[in-house]
């Protein structure tokens, strides 16, 4: 049963990858992705579910922030 619970989060999470068009929506949509996955795989492996999100969270944040797209006119 756990394993179809961590797919459905999986799913979830992945569809919701990209939100945002600028680097703060990116930052924040980042995040709470990160964070989702991060308690997730926190408390699959023992880790923990907080510090897992914070970690996650944490990552996340970064990353969208430092994929916002670029456009030129």
């Amino acid at each position: 049963m756990s394993a179809i619970k961590l797919v459905v989060v999986a799913a979830v999470l992945f569809s919701t990858a990209a939100c945002g068009d600028t680097w703060g929506q990116r930052a924040v949509t980042g995040g709470a992705i990160g964070a989702g996955g991060g308690a997730v795989v926190g408390a699959t492996t023992g880790v923990g579910v907080l510090p897992g999100a914070l970690i996650g969270g944490a990552v996340g944040a970064g990353v969208g922030a430092a994929t916002t797209p670029e456009y030129r006119n």
